[in-house]
């Protein structure tokens, strides 16, 4: 079990990469092969977000999970970096777009402990 957490956790972060990768490339045309540095900064941030995140195998798509792990402005740069490279992601990484189509029809788990539950 604890294995297949980390597997889920270590696709989330190649998706969030290969968007990354994508996104930089076509928008700020970084000199080297790697990201720009205000890109790589991005995916730091969200390495550590996913590796801490509650659920971790049964992690949700962010966009429909009830925790909101990234901060108001790391999630609007994400947001929109998903928007544009999602759909392109299609032809690049097929097998990850399917995978992350897949666990946005996954169920939302909650977090117990909390009032009401």
């Amino acid at each position: 079990m604890n294995q297949m957490r980390h597997r889920r956790i270590r696709r989330e972060q190649r998706t969030i990469a290969a968007m990354l990768a994508i996104y930089c490339r076509d928008h700020h045309r970084p000199v080297s092969t790697g990201l720009c540095a205000e890109c790589g900064a991005l995916l730091a941030y969200a390495r550590r977000r996913l590796e801490g995140c509650p659920f971790q195998g049964a992690k949700p798509a962010c966009n429909r999970c009830e925790v909101h792990c990234y901060s108001v402005t790391m999630r609007e740069r994400v947001s929109l970096i998903m928007r544009y490279a999602g759909p392109r992601m299609l032809l690049r990484h097929p097998v990850l777009s399917l995978f992350h189509l897949l666990d946005t029809w996954r169920g939302v788990p909650r977090l117990g402990g909390r009032r009401g539950d």
